[in-house]
């Protein structure tokens, strides 16, 4: 499979999505309860979703793309 080299606005992209997973995977604790219980959804931050959100605009993408996965896979290979 040929590797494309991620455009700026991709590379932003890839991250700030990485960064909006690793902050909701740490809310919920490695075991799925998160800090406060398994009743209590974990909040996060809105400054961390709306840098995903305005990064996935910047680059032309929803997030949900087959493309933008594989970038996101292809960026963080076994996460």
């Amino acid at each position: 499979m040929p590797t494309a080299v991620l455009t700026d606005r991709e590379r932003t992209a890839v991250q700030a999505y990485l960064r909006l997973l690793h902050t909701v995977r740490a809310a919920f604790g490695g075991d799925g309860s998160g800090p406060a219980g398994p009743a209590v959804l974990p909040v996060v931050p809105p400054s961390v979703l709306a840098e995903a959100e305005a990064a996935l605009e910047g680059a032309g993408l929803a997030g949900n793309e087959e493309e933008f996965l594989r970038m996101v896979g292809d960026w963080h290979p076994g996460r």
